[in-house]
């Protein structure tokens, strides 16, 4: 049944992706490059995400305040080097590209060779991560 949720819920979001636009790497770049003809609607999906989400996290609260269950919790709240260098990073693949993960998952159908050779880089560099990390992480303790 979880299985079954998490289908629907993954094709709902990349639908959702497809009929806002999202998936077209120009909309996107159309967003982020304020030097041309800017194009707003990338606000109004992000905003169409976001309120809904908060009424969800307020109302897993109030449920949490009667229940006692956990919500789980980012462990590190910190603004730190990984956490910035990680943004700049995402942020400047988002607009050379125009993809981020989940459009670049949706868009494996229709984009072609193109939106396969971002998929599979993603893909190379969501498993190097942790290696890497794991390598900064021992030189910065030995140092």
């Amino acid at each position: 049944m979880r299985f079954l949720i998490a289908a629907l819920s993954g094709g709902l979001f990349g639908a959702g992706l497809f009929l806002s636009g999202m998936t077209n790497p120009a909309k996107v770049q159309g967003f982020l490059d304020l030097s041309r003809a800017w194009d707003p609607t990338l606000v109004f999906v992000m905003g169409g995400a976001l309120l809904p989400m908060a009424i969800a996290w307020r109302l897993a609260y109030g449920r949490t305040a009667l229940t006692g269950a956990e919500i789980m919790q980012p462990q590190n709240a910190q603004l730190d080097q990984k956490l910035v260098i990680g943004s700049l990073c995402f942020g400047v693949g988002w607009g050379l590209v125009g993809l981020c993960p989940g459009p670049a998952i949706a868009s494996l159908s229709f984009q072609g060779v193109s939106g396969a050779i971002f998929f599979i880089a993603m893909i190379v560099g969501m498993v190097l991560h942790p290696k890497l990390a794991m390598q900064l992480d021992q030189k910065a303790a030995n140092a």
